[in-house]
């Protein structure tokens, strides 16, 4: 990890796109600004965290779903009325 000290309206030079600037300290906080090509994501990292979860979860539900679909299905489809075991078609 690279540590820097900047005061106010300083800059960082990341890369040949990105540059970080010390817009303000306040007390124990320092406000600072991105800018960055749109192609580059930037976020927080409690966002990302939180939409790292979210992904997780849903792909848990997903998975979940598919589970209880699967378990829903007859094992035996000739065992339901009116299903017809030969050519797969349904005689309702």
């Amino acid at each position: 990890m690279l540590v820097l000290t900047r005061k106010a309206t300083e800059r960082i030079q990341i890369g040949d796109n990105v540059v970080v600037t010390v817009l303000d300290i306040r007390g124990n906080k320092v406000r600072i600004g991105i800018d960055a090509p749109k192609e580059i994501r930037v976020l927080r990292t409690e966002l990302r965290r939180r939409t790292e979860l979210r992904n997780v979860i849903s792909e848990a539900q997903r998975k979940a779903s598919l589970a209880i679909a699967a378990l829903a299905l007859p094992q035996d489809p000739g065992r339901i009325k009116g299903w017809e075991t030969e050519g797969g078609a349904c005689n309702s």
